[in-house]
């Protein structure tokens, strides 16, 4: 819809995103740039820029592009600013005083022309407050007619819900401080078991804000389920809708394979488990598409742990994660019972849950995802570059069973700085390792 909203500063608490901190950086750099939003859809970016509107400005004019054919007609002209601006206020009715609000260009990517506008806001309009999002932008800009505003714009990334942000909406904010201090400091974490119980649900529930609001208002996982089906049935609908009609086969036969892909021993993405006998040439474009459209996350091979790490990539090998864990719980219809029961956990193979779970952490807080292996004799599941002289490995368990070779292989081999150990155990600090429960890896920060 687009309408001029008038809204009072406060917020709802309960959806306390991070990302509006981040805004407000922005908001506030004299350098500003016209904003490109990316982020797959239902990860909460209108919901989050309404709020951030609400916050920091006395009007807040909203178009979505996609719903609304006079809102994308009021680009088809002129795109000298004043003139869009001019038609828009047309469009809501309302006028709009640039120097008291924001302007949001929802689902962008149904219109060319309102992307290549942000050139002309930000050579002839620099004052004007302007976020273009879309939740299918990256596709968008990848399709030809279409072409970013490169040098003109700033751009952001917004992820499905931290595990610190699901705390906060669930009413279990006091625990991040505490959290955070038993990192900082290696020291044990008092309610542990209850903080492990609550990562569990993140798990199931994840990250995208509709389903968290289900769960904190209902508690029933079977309303969280039926929440994430309709998000994966809008994800495969918007594959058929936007992607060429030749690639729509493959990029669901790729998608619909990501499950089987982390449910083996070896998580390295075959062609052949898409499909008997496929090849990269035949797969390729449809997993750029995934990625484009942020539904799912590649991490690639290095083969050594020397800085830069960019220089050791074997981008032939590589693992996907979904970008969400609670949707991949979803696609794998992972059970209350197989995470909250110790007799169900040990049916269950955790092993993909718990390593999409810290894929989508590290992917949150801006780590390129990395994992090395050596001569295929030891693999360490991810590799980080902390701004020191040497990159940090990080071994995922998703239990209290910590033994591990190949951590002990690349520490011998690159000598980092210490190691990090992901698992159900509590914090501390032992021989160069770094213990961190899995529920404190929203801490790791670049």
């Amino acid at each position: 819809m687009y309408v001029i909203i008038f809204l009072s500063s406060e917020g709802d608490d309960g959806m306390e995103r991070n990302a509006l901190d981040d805004l407000e950086v922005w908001r506030r750099d004299p350098r500003r740039k016209p904003l490109l939003m990316y982020g797959a859809r239902q990860v909460g970016k209108t919901y989050l820029l309404k709020e951030f509107g609400a916050r920091n400005f006395e009007e807040v004019a909203y178009f979505d592009l996609e719903k609304q054919a006079d809102a994308r007609a009021a680009f088809q002209g002129n795109l000298a600013p004043e003139t869009i601006v001019s038609n828009l206020s047309q469009v809501s009715g309302r006028s709009i005083d640039v120097s008291r609000t924001l302007i949001v260009f929802d689902e962008v990517q149904a219109s060319n022309r309102a992307l290549a506008s942000l050139k002309y806001f930000y050579e002839d309009m620099p004052e004007a407050c302007v976020v273009a999002a879309g939740s299918l932008l990256g596709v968008a800009v990848n399709r030809e007619g279409y072409s970013a505003p490169v040098g003109k714009v700033d751009t952001y990334t917004l992820h499905p819900m931290t595990f610190d942000e699901f705390l906060r909406a669930v009413g279990q904010g006091a625990l991040v401080e505490g959290i955070r201090n038993g990192f900082e400091r290696d020291e044990p974490y008092f309610l542990h078991e209850r903080a492990l119980d609550l990562y569990r649900t993140y798990v199931l529930v994840g990250g995208m804000p509709e389903a968290v609001l289900v769960y904190d208002e209902t508690k029933d996982f079977n309303e969280v389920a039926a929440v994430q089906n309709n998000i994966l049935d809008l994800y495969v609908a918007d594959m058929a809708k936007y992607a060429q009609p030749f690639e729509t086969a493959r990029i669901v036969e790729a998608w619909r394979s990501m499950p089987a892909q982390l449910a083996k021993e070896n998580k390295k993405f075959q062609y052949k488990t898409v499909r008997s006998g496929g090849r990269a040439s035949q797969y390729e474009t449809a997993l750029a598409w995934l990625e484009t459209a942020g539904l799912v996350n590649r991490c690639v091979q290095i083969v050594s742990g020397q800085l830069p790490l960019s220089l050791h990539e074997n981008r032939d090998a590589f693992k996907m994660y979904l970008a969400d864990t609670g949707l991949l719980s979803a696609r794998m219809q992972v059970r209350a019972a197989m995470l909250f029961d110790e007799e169900g956990r040990k049916e269950l193979d955790a092993g993909a849950l718990t390593e999409n779970y810290v894929a989508q952490v590290l992917t949150s807080r801006g780590f390129d995802l990395l994992y090395w292996v050596s001569q295929g004799k030891a693999e360490v599941d991810f590799v980080i570059d902390v701004g020191m002289q040497k990159a940090v490995p990080i071994e995922v368990k998703s239990s209290r069973n910590v033994r591990s070779k190949s951590l002990s292989v690349y520490r011998e081999k690159y000598e980092p700085p210490y190691a990090i150990r992901l698992s159900t155990r509590n914090f501390g600090f032992e021989g160069g390792v770094k213990s961190v429960p899995l529920y404190a890896a929203f801490c790791l920060r670049r």
